[in-house]
């Protein structure tokens, strides 16, 4: 059996470029699992083996590798930064144990960061923060570590503190031992001296030290008295306290340094085997019914157990699909047969890989605890529970956002329509807020996404990956639809046609629901004019009725519809002549509630240097955005603001013309509201267009 205290599994998260997989890079040059350090830069990275990554140095999907340190097994898993492929980062923070925020020393807390923070929270993963790239312009350790307070409303446990800064940054002060980690310049990360701390850094280093010791000793009550009265805390007990802290997510061990430069990695790895929790010191996960409430039991990390286990990832390579697994209770071998709780089909386990980004080594066994890959599944998807056939039980699901941006694709060559189809099958089953569907009027394939930047790569891979090449529309907006006003109507569904008839009276209230609230049903029949056993047909005719809206096709949202009366016979009522009546009445009565077209509106938040910000601040009002917030920075400006997701088309191109070339921003959806009548009545129009085209 494996000693699971000395398993860590963790995921590196941040804003796009704050230097994650550069920090990978270095976590594996350290624990000897590389030899040769790959540059981001260069498209060389061990975890971005994706070719769309390595062009253009970001990374797409999240990759799996396993590594030791100090006699610790680390699997990591590098996860994306840009908000299109947030996806990656919440799958991958859910059946992760601990994780390492990363944040840039210049940019510090950017939008992304605090994404994925929102999404660590709401996983309750215990976290240490690492103030990368102090080495560039404008990098400071302490600005950072307030945005921490202030943006993101956590608590930073400051452990470290830099020697020098920008260009002068040598090591860092290790404020538990009081001792200075100092690296020259030869780049060896291994090259390093522990040493005495700059005298004049002498009175920082205590009041940092103080504020440390009385953060951690909280934790203790016996250390606490012991610290009030006077006495030295140990190292030993304050990093028990730190390690308690942490995992309960009191504070957050705060580090800093360059991973470029390989100056602070190590401190960072002794931190994750020091004070991030092993599976055993997890919340276990809660088990649910088929209809998604918790049965009260739960998944405890113990290889005695029966199987439990999530698949958080599907991804197909030249061997076949992987599906990338977290054992969370029992033992999973070679050759055994798994129940997927989700199909309700049992499949045969026929080779087992520990994942070391896209290289593999095959083992026999894994057990809970572990994060392996399963080649071969047939019907498995991401979220779905496998687990026990004698024993089965499921896991608490995964829940994904709808996509905001769609497309229309079709094949370039005529015979290679099903070649894409079944490529399009394949990316679905990889990446769960990617979806596709085919357009009933037009028969046009609509390929939809988290953004611009995800489709992009969406087609890129088509391509590449799978050799189709495909002709793309331009992009789509998702609106929805709602109403305004509150109706009262009757709508009565009568057939005879020989024989049995068909008949059932409905009497119902259609009013806007509040944000959020989606579809909403109610019956106040009462004395058995519609007999209950006819609810249910009713519910469902007003709930296939709502995919599609009156002005323009839309999903109709927030919507409320109550059953007040009605009237049924007999012999010719049934519950398909109450469902009729529900779809009937729905097209009946919608266009009299005061139907509108709502946009999505984003969340964007945009950094330019200070010679910019009048320029970028009136293009988006120009884009119908409102400003929220001007936020200066030691290097320029974050400009925050909402605006509807129609206007952004093209924006990257706009904001690097406006600003040199030296503009950033990063959007992700906030929210639906109502369009202006002039952009409803365009698009209205447009989609009219579209359908006449598709009908001749």
């Amino acid at each position: 059996m494996k000693d699971l205290t000395r398993y860590r599994n963790i995921g590196i998260f941040a804003h796009v470029d704050a230097g994650k997989t550069t920090t990978t890079e270095r976590i594996l040059k350290l624990t000897g699992k590389i030899h040769k350090i790959g540059e981001v830069h260069e498209g060389a990275a061990t975890t971005d083996f994706m070719e769309q990554e390595q062009e253009r140095g970001i990374t797409i999907q999240s990759a799996a590798t396993s590594c030791f340190w100090n006699e610790h097994q680390l699997n990591i898993i590098d996860t994306p930064g840009h908000v299109d492929f947030t996806i990656e980062v919440y799958r991958s923070l859910k059946v992760l144990d601990g994780g390492i925020g990363v944040f840039c020393g210049s940019g510090g807390v950017e939008p992304q960061s605090e994404t994925n923070w929102r999404y660590a929270n709401d996983s309750e993963v215990a976290r240490i923060i690492y103030v990368n790239k102090l080495d560039r312009i404008g990098a400071d350790f302490y600005r950072v570590v307030k945005q921490v307070e202030t943006v993101l409303a956590a608590k930073p446990l400051v452990m470290v503190l830099p020697i020098g800064t920008e260009g002068d940054f040598v090591g860092v002060v290790d404020l538990l031992t009081r001792k200075a980690w100092v690296w020259d310049e030869s780049g060896d990360p291994m090259n390093y001296e522990i040493k005495e701390p700059p005298a004049e850094m002498k009175d920082d280093i205590e009041a940092w030290r103080e504020k440390l010791v009385e953060m951690a000793v909280e934790q203790d009550d016996s250390l606490m008295e012991k610290y009030l009265e006077g006495e030295e805390v140990s190292v030993e007990e304050l990093q028990r306290c730190i390690r308690k802290g942490t995992i309960d997510l009191a504070f957050f061990p705060t580090y800093c340094g360059s991973s470029f430069k390989n100056k602070g990695v190590q401190l960072v790895l002794n931190a994750v085997v020091d004070y991030l929790p092993n599976p055993t010191e997890v919340k276990p996960q809660p088990e649910v019914d088929l209809e998604g409430n918790e049965t009260g039991e739960f998944a405890a990390v113990d290889p005695e157990k029966p199987l439990r286990a999530l698949a958080f990832k599907i991804m197909d390579d030249r061997f076949g699909a992987l599906t990338f697994t977290r054992i969370y209770s029992g033992t999973l071998s070679k050759g055994e047969s798994v129940l997927n709780t989700a199909t309700g089909k049992t499949e045969r386990v026929s080779r087992l890989v520990e994942m070391h980004a896209n290289s593999r080594e095959e083992i026999d066994s894994a057990q809970a605890g572990d994060i392996v890959a399963i080649v071969g599944m047939k019907n498995v998807q991401t979220g779905h529970t496998l687990c026990d056939p004698k024993n089965p039980a499921t896991l608490e699901p995964m829940v994904f956002p709808d996509p905001v941006i769609s497309i229309a694709v079709a094949p370039a060559k005529k015979g290679s329509a099903e070649k894409l189809g079944l490529a399009l099958s394949k990316m679905v089953q990889e990446d769960p807020s990617f979806q596709v569907e085919t357009d009933p009027d037009s028969g046009e394939m609509i390929i939809k996404g988290m953004g611009e930047l995800h489709l992009d790569i969406k087609v890129d891979i088509l391509r590449r990956t799978h050799g189709v090449e495909v002709e793309v529309g331009k992009p789509q907006v998702a609106y929805r639809e709602s109403i305004t006003k509150q109706i009262t109507d009757t709508y009565i569904h009568k057939k005879q046609s020989g024989g049995s008839g068909q008949f059932g009276k409905i009497e119902y209230i259609i009013e806007p629901g509040e944000p959020g609230t989606g579809f909403q049903f109610e019956s106040k029949v009462t004395g058995g004019n519609v007999p209950r056993e006819f609810w249910p047909a009713v519910q469902k005719g007003f709930e296939s009725s709502i995919d599609k809206g009156v002005l323009a096709g839309f999903p109709l949202v927030d919507v409320k519809f109550t059953l007040t009366d009605g009237a049924y016979h007999p012999v010719d009522s049934s519950a398909i002549a109450f469902e009729i009546a529900a779809k009937s009445g729905y097209r009946q009565s919608l266009p009299k509630a005061g139907p509108q077209l709502l946009e999505p509106i984003m969340n964007v938040d945009v950094f330019t240097p200070d010679d910019h910000v009048g320029d970028v601040i009136g293009d988006l009002n120009r884009r119908r955005g409102m400003i929220k917030s001007q936020d200066p920075g030691a290097t320029g400006v974050r400009i925050k603001a909402e605006v509807p997701l129609s206007e952004m088309f093209g924006y990257i191109g706009d904001l690097r013309t406006m600003t040199s070339g030296r503009g950033q921003f990063s959007m992700e959806f906030d929210h639906y509201a109502p369009c202006p009548k002039n952009v409803a009545d365009d698009v209205i129009k447009e989609v009219k267009e579209r359908e006449a085209l598709a009908k001749k």
